[in-house]
This record gives structure tokens, sequence and C-alpha cells, in this order.
């Protein structure tokens, strides 16, 4: 048997199952969860934000970095083609393109769009509880036969488990600021603006700053643990939100700090609906403002911001990623291990129900940056 955390509905505390272990066919594999991050998805979900029915109840999580504990003969190597063993340490992205729609054939840019996207485990009960579906549980199961579009990849072999955990979300910095360099928006030396200090904003400072950026700055909250983390990432200067609490304070502190005529470049990591006006008077004119923060509707009825990120339009809006840019964020996560403290941001949590609420509760209050469940705690040895 398999334990797993689910979710009868938003607003629910997670319970611990039990499910059974699968059969694994020739071109499957299990996966034994390591670490897996609580995301900013997770909570809209829990809040009650998506914009769509869920087939509650369900497990979350996605996030994830584990080891292949069991594998079908078949499954010999992964997206990338790198060869996959049992022992192998691996990553899965939540949303994975089919390859066969309108948009993955014609589209391969936007195929993050893909019209019918693979999850891990819906073909083990997607309408039916509790499954494989997330990885908040001591497993994922995986089926390249049965879903095609299934994508996994290989960590290096001393790569730990909870660094991996971080691929998926750095991996959307790095598509963001790579659809800013495409469009003319984003050069070496440029200053850079995030806004927002949560996992993806610390995450984004890394990414800036890899990619070229000259000098960063970071607007968001608390001071503790964020912005402090924030400047141990690179920020060169930070601005606290709860301090300087109107847009115009904000906004002419971050005129100061930048000097001149404003960022070349700001990204919304925030989330929040009044950030994109704000930001957008951070920019010197001819700037380029990056939306990557608001993806549901959750905000003000009167703002269509979650709309740039949703519909990943320019302004620019960018929203998650393609199959082809996750390995950029493992090589990326891997290359600069030791030039950030990745593993600090991460605050972590036992795979049981008091432990998953506590790790829920902390993100929703802002008092960790990212908040991980470990449900196999062997594997982070």
């Amino acid at each position: 048997m398999i334990r797993v955390a689910t979710f009868a509905g938003p607003g629910t505390a997670p319970v611990i199952r039990e499910v059974a272990r699968p059969q694994v066919p020739k071109n499957a594999a299990l996966i034994q969860i390591g670490a897996c991050g609580v995301c900013g998805t997770d909570l809209h979900i829990l809040k009650g934000h998506w914009p769509k029915p869920l087939p509650w109840p369900f497990t979350l999580g996605h996030e994830i970095a584990g080891v292949i504990v069991e594998r079908g003969a078949e499954l010999a190597e992964d997206f990338m083609g790198k060869p996959l063993e049992v022992g192998s340490r691996v990553m899965i992205p939540p949303l994975m393109p089919c390859g066969r729609c309108h948009y993955c054939v014609h589209y391969p840019q936007n195929a993050n769009k893909c019209l019918t996207p693979v999850y891990y485990g819906r073909y083990l009960g997607f309408d039916k509880a509790p499954h494989l579906w997330g990885g908040w549980a001591e497993h994922v199961y995986v089926d390249l036969d049965m879903l095609p579009g299934t994508k996994i990849y290989k960590l290096p072999d001393d790569m730990p488990l909870r660094l991996g955990a971080l691929a998926e979300p750095l991996t959307s910095c790095i598509r963001a600021f790579a659809r800013a360099q495409r469009a003319g928006g984003f050069g070496y030396g440029d200053t850079v603006v995030i806004q927002g200090s949560g996992p993806i904003g610390i995450l984004a400072i890394a990414a800036a700053q890899e990619m070229g950026a000259g000098r960063v700055l970071c607007v968001g909250a608390p001071e503790e643990p964020r912005l402090r983390l924030a400047r141990r990432f690179g920020a060169e200067a930070t601005v606290d939100i709860e301090e300087l609490k109107t847009p115009q304070e904000r906004i002419a502190r971050v005129r100061e700090l930048v000097g001149g005529f404003g960022a070349d470049l700001v990204m919304d990591c925030s989330g929040h609906p009044s950030a994109g006006p704000e930001g957008i008077e951070f920019l010197r004119d001819g700037g380029t403002y990056v939306e990557m923060g608001q993806f549901t509707d959750a905000g003000s009825i009167e703002t269509s911001w979650h709309r740039i990120c949703a519909k990943d339009i320019s302004v620019l809006g960018s929203w998650a990623f393609t199959g082809n840019d996750l390995p950029l964020g493992v090589d990326m996560l891997y290359r600069a291990r030791d030039s950030y403290p990745f593993l600090d941001m991460q605050t972590l949590y036992p795979f049981d129900e008091d432990g998953i609420a506590r790790a829920i509760a902390d993100a929703m209050a802002m008092r960790t940056v990212k908040s991980t469940i470990v449900p196999c705690p062997e594997l982070l040895q």
C-alpha cells in the first residue's frame, strides 16, 4: 500500500489515505517522492480560486523530485534521451503537452497552452479518489503508453532531491526572461525589478543574474524570512511593502534606488492585482513588463491582469513552460548550486496530516519562503 494525502475540497484539511501499489507495465515507472514543494497554485486551489471544476477529492503537489523504484523494461530513457534506471533521480512536471494537438503541432513555442495536456495519474482514476495524482504522497506513478505526452527528466546523480524540487518553479522564471530576451526587452547588464518575494520571486532573482542582469531589486514582504533571503540571493536592494504602504511611496523608492529613468525590466511574480499598474511606473519609458504572477481570476473583478499571464500574451505574459524548457531549469540549478542559498529557501515538513496542514498554513501566512513536504526523508540523506 502507498500513503497519499487528499483534500475533499477548498478549505478542507488533508487526509492521509492508503491506495494499492500499482502494477508497473513495460513503459511505466513508480517514483518514490523525496521532496515536493507547496506552490502558489496549490494555495489558490485550496482557497477555491481555480476557475474550472476539479475532481475532489484528490492529491495536490507538483514540484516533485524523487527516485525511480520500479520501471518497465521499455522505459529506458527520459524526455531528453538520458538513460533511466531503478535508482535514477528524476523530476516530473505537472503539465505535459500532448505533442499532437493544434497548439503542440503549429505553435510549439506555446505548447504550454496545449489543448489536451497530460497530468500524471489521471489514468489511475482521476475522477475517483484517492489516487497517485500529486506529489504530496509517498509515490507517483507514470505510464507513457497510456499517456504518451508524459515526460520524465533525469536529475544529475549527485543532485540533492531538495534542489531538484525547485526545478519546476525556476524553469518558469527562465522562460519568462527568455521571452523578454526574444522580444528585445532584456539585455546584458539591464536593471531588473522583481515584484514579489515568494518562492518564484526569489528564484527570479537568481535567474535574472544567471541570464545577464546587471542590477536586481526586489519589492515584497515580509522582511523575515523573505526580503532578507532576497538580498542573500543577490538583490542589490529590497523595498518592503509593509513599510511603504502606498503605491506612490513604493514607486518613489524604486525610482530613487534605480536612478535615471527607471528599470529596464519589471517582472511581476506577486499575484497581486494591483502589482501591474504599480510595476509599470517602476519602468523607464520603452522598458518591458513581464506578468507571470497572475494566472487565476482570484483578484478584483475590474482587473484583467490575470488574462495577460494565463493567455501567455505580449506585454509580456508568461505562463509556465514547455517540455524543452525544463532541462534549462535543472541545468541552472545544478550549475549554480553553490552560488545561491537554494536549500535555505525550503522549510521542511513531515508527511503526516499535521505536517501538511502546517506547511500550507505557513505558506499562506508567508512565514516560509518555500514550504516543502518530505514524504520519504530517507531519500534526502
